[in-house]
């Protein structure tokens, strides 16, 4: 299981003090440990295509789930400005630089409408030779760089057994300032 969550970015929002509290509609990222990064890009390539969402007006959130002492996640998920696209992606453990790690949840959703989707990819419950991809991240919360890397993974258009799975793959660059 993985959590994947996204946020509105609104720039006329500062960042909380310790004394603010947040609520679950608050556009702000109230857990520890999680980040929406003020730069940089998350580049996806799905077929012949290449999707960028653009922290400087998009949002791009870098998380960490705590579920108990034994399941933990990160990842990143990130929605357009005008709504059509959101994706996320997470892995099972915890952030840091120089890892690479299996990849526990994926979604990649395009929308012309959004009351229905044009394109919903997911990772499935059945994956083909056991391969669902993989995150490597080789900066994470380092002087100013919010998390950098590369990642592999393996969607599907539904959760059947025989359902075709298409590649996925990016990069992600994203500053704290």
């Amino acid at each position: 299981m993985a959590i994947i969550s996204s946020c509105q970015k609104d720039d006329a929002t500062a960042q909380p003090d310790s004394k603010t509290t947040v609520n679950a509609d608050s556009p702000l990222l109230a857990s520890p440990g999680n980040f929406l990064a003020a730069s940089g890009t998350l580049q996806i390539k799905f077929n012949d295509s290449t999707y960028v969402f653009d922290a400087a007006h998009d949002s791009i959130a870098f998380i960490n789930v705590h579920v108990d002492a034994n399941t933990n996640y990160f990842g990143i998920t990130a929605i357009n400005k005008a709504h059509s696209m959101s994706f996320g992606i997470s892995s099972s453990g915890y952030a840091n630089s120089n890892i690479n790690s299996n990849v526990a949840g994926g979604q990649f959703l395009l929308s012309t409408d959004a009351q229905k989707p044009a394109m919903q990819l997911s990772l499935s419950k059945y994956p083909q030779n056991n391969d669902i991809g993989s995150i490597n991240l080789d900066t994470y919360n380092q002087a100013g760089q919010l998390a950098k890397g590369t990642f592999v993974t393996f969607l599907a258009r539904d959760d059947k057994v025989n359902s075709p799975y298409y590649r996925v793959e990016g990069s992600f660059n994203l500053k704290l300032k």
